[in-house]
């Protein structure tokens, strides 16, 4: 009994098809996520990322802008107090 023998499968074909549009697939998505410069990465200008940060939709605290604005204030007054309470505590001491 002789056994048949196959012909080599020839190159291209179907897999290598599929095989290239794997490729090719696989190349688009790595292109799409990995940002081609710092302006696209958000380092600059108005950018998705960018616009993204004053938006409802960004990630994160959440606080009221009156809350920083007070927040701010007390402590620049607490800096004052203290530069002041150092400047009266020096002169009654007498150095």
């Amino acid at each position: 009994m002789s056994t048949p023998i196959s012909a080599p499968v020839p190159p291209g074909g179907p897999r290598s098809a599929v095989r290239r549009r794997a490729t090719q697939q696989h190349q688009q998505n790595v292109a799409n996520q990995r940002p081609n410069s710092t302006r696209a990465a958000g380092a600059g200008g108005s950018s998705s990322t960018m616009l993204k940060l004053y938006t409802d939709e960004a990630a994160g605290l959440i606080v009221d802008p009156m809350v920083v604005m007070v927040l701010s204030i007390g402590f620049i007054l607490s800096v004052v107090a203290l530069h002041i309470i150092a400047k009266v505590t020096n002169k009654l001491i007498g150095n």
